[in-house]
């Protein structure tokens, strides 16, 4: 293969493929300043003061097929960065290991982190095993080596690995680090200022991660991975697959994806105004990114006990992020749905530099306010030779649905329609992303038994979607529901109906309130399109007439035209039966004593023998 020995300083390089192997011999390097360099081989840095430098959202891809192949003592250095509150957590997923002169992937750890000085020159971490607080100055960070933990095939909170200083993180995994306090100004020629209140930046200095990574996964457990590659990936292509160039230019296979994962991805998000490092004083939880929709709905933020799980909601931020393109060193949970494994691969990896417009970010930063363009994308450079110009960035045709906890936090879902999408549950259906087993208040789409964040589905009209809630609390609980937004779609009416009382509610464009007592309710809602209820009723069950007459303390129902009533059933709002009178015959009215109800509303259900049925609401007063 051919050799690339390059010995000058390369300013501004613009983009470069390199058909073979780049070398780069020692006492030289490769300075890239916001491009592209691509090699079909091998990187063999050939001595400890061999250098390539990647700057300014520069990148570099490899395109070899099989595991990597690259080599010397020398380093790749590159930017990114994290969160500056020294009590909240990044996810990372280092794009370098340590260098060696052993061929292929090595094992990460954060002593290998420096800290910016200049555009080349960088000052190694420091680390604390004393302290809980990581903190930063000009040019210098210590970073509390307690925080370094990995994830690794698990379902509990006791499971969490911890890797401190050490450097046993394989290429692949993913790590937590809390981020650093301080004050850091340090600008190496860098088009982001670092430091400017949310962003501490790290300089990645070690041996390129490249090739296929092997990423250990078991069914129903969580694996905390990442981008470990110094380039972004298409993380759609990583969860799911895609097409590639064959349905596009006719020129090679589909891309593969990854069957052993249920398609989602999990975005640790965390409170930063915590000031706290006590587990039952956190706030957060995960974001959750489909790879079949790109449908992203943010995290709703819980408290944590001692142990580990979640107790009580507390708030939700609403901070939405563009996850398509993972940038340099992004970390993420997956979700295993068989005993296997995970490949990353270098055929998802593609040059897109991080922001909203781009469909890529990493933290919330200066250019967060930007709106995405929902043309096609724009030519993208990747390995796959997908031609990303005739791919639209137009979401999956969705909507929101907002609930309100008790007035705590917003639980978010989203109902998506895709042409082709199969009515059971599929890649395209995101699994609620915490484990409801530990949560006390909550929302969720029911599907196959088991909640859900996201149901993708063909559209149709009398279609309905079972939603769940669940209060495991000592009294009743308050769930306030409204459509929060359309995405690319719209329809005329949105319900939620009642299946306990028979009403349908409109939450397109009002509030409606649930009050629930304790317990799981899975059974009893649905969200709809029509109201299917008026399409059904004939004229004899409209014209019952219900009547609350407080006076009297007497509910009355008339039945002029002697319809045949099953049943009449009375409802507290929790959906506590209150009575319930059966196999009344035709009468033309019945009165039923209220005079032992408390004052509220209630919901009053007939079904007639024919299996019609009304509800309607009554309020009880005590009149004086």
């Amino acid at each position: 293969m051919k050799n690339f020995t390059i010995f000058s300083i390369l300013f501004t390089l613009m983009s470069s493929t390199m058909l073979g192997q780049i070398y780069v011999s020692n006492n030289s390097y490769v300075f890239n300043r916001g491009s592209l360099v691509y090699s079909k081989g091998n990187l063999e840095l050939n001595g400890a003061n061999s250098n390539f430098y990647v700057r300014n959202e520069g990148q570099f891809l490899q395109g070899t097929t099989v595991g990597s192949a690259n080599t010397g003592t020398g380093k790749l250095s590159v930017f990114q960065e994290g969160t500056v509150n020294n009590y909240a957590y990044n996810y990372w997923c280092s794009p370098v290991g340590n260098a060696s002169t052993a061929i292929g992937n090595e094992d990460f750890g954060i002593t290998m982190l420096n800290v910016p000085t200049t555009s080349t020159a960088s000052t190694p971490v420091s680390t604390t095993s004393t302290s809980y607080n990581g903190v930063s100055g000009t040019g210098t960070v210590t970073i509390a080596s307690y925080w370094i933990w990995r994830f690794l095939s698990s379902n509990g909170y006791f499971q969490w690995i911890q890797s401190a200083a050490l450097s046993n993180i394989a290429a692949g995994q993913g790590f937590t680090m809390k981020g650093v306090s301080g004050t850091d100004t340090t600008n190496p020629n860098e088009a982001v200022a670092n430091n400017i209140g949310s962003a501490q930046r790290y300089d990645f200095r070690g041996k390129p991660n490249d090739g296929t990574i092997t990423i250990g996964v078991a069914t129903g457990a969580s694996t905390l991975t990442g981008n470990p590659y110094p380039s972004a990936i298409d993380l759609n292509l990583f969860l799911v697959g895609g097409p590639g160039p064959d349905l596009i230019s006719g020129t090679s296979d589909d891309i593969p994806g990854n069957p052993n994962c249920d398609g989602t991805a999990l975005f640790w998000e965390h409170d930063k105004t915590v000031n706290s490092h006590n587990i039952a004083q956190y706030r957060g939880g995960y974001g959750t990114y489909n790879g079949t929709t790109s449908i992203y709905t943010p995290a709703t933020f819980y408290t944590y006990d001692i142990a580990g799980n979640q107790g009580s909601v507390f708030s939700n931020p609403n901070t939405m992020y563009e996850r398509r393109f993972s940038p340099i060193g992004q970390g993420f949970m997956v979700r295993g749905t068989a005993n296997g494994t995970l490949q990353m691969r270098n055929v998802y990896r593609v040059f897109i530099k991080e922001g909203v417009g781009n469909n890529s970010q990493f933290e919330r930063s200066a250019d967060s306010n930007q709106t995405v363009n929902y043309g096609n994308y724009s030519d993208i450079p990747n390995v796959a030779g997908v031609d990303y110009t005739q791919i639209s960035k137009a979401p999956t045709p969705h909507f929101i649905v907002n609930t309100s906890l008790n007035n705590q936090a917003v639980r978010q879902i989203a109902i998506g329609f895709l042409p082709n999408a199969i009515d059971g549950v599929d890649l395209a259906d995101s699994k609620f992303p915490e484990p409801t087993e530990n949560i006390s208040t909550d929302m969720y789409l029911y599907l196959n038994n088991e909640p859900y964040i996201h149901s993708v589905t063909s559209f149709d009209i009398y279609k309905r979607f079972s939603i769940g809630f669940k209060n495991a609390n000592s009294g009743v609980m308050t769930y306030t529901l409204k459509v929060n937004e359309f995405v690319n779609f719209d329809v005329q009416n949105v319900f939620l109906y009642d299946n306990l009382t028979g009403l349908y509610h409109d939450i397109k464009n009002n509030f409606y309130e649930v009050v629930l007592a304790p317990g799981t309710h899975n059974d009893r809602f649905e969200i709809t399109f029509t109201d299917q209820l008026l399409s059904t009723i004939n004229n004899n069950i409209k014209n019952l007439a219900v009547v609350q007459n407080n006076s009297n303390q007497l509910l009355s129902v008339a039945n002029p035209n002697d319809l045949e009533l099953k049943s009449v059933v009375l409802y507290d709002i929790t959906g506590k039966l209150i009575f319930n009178k059966a196999n009344l015959g035709s009468a033309k009215s019945y009165e039923f004593s209220t005079a032992s109800l408390s004052e509220g509303v209630y919901v009053v259900k007939i079904e007639s023998k024919d299996g019609q049925s009304l509800g309607q609401k009554i309020i009880v007063e005590r009149l004086k």
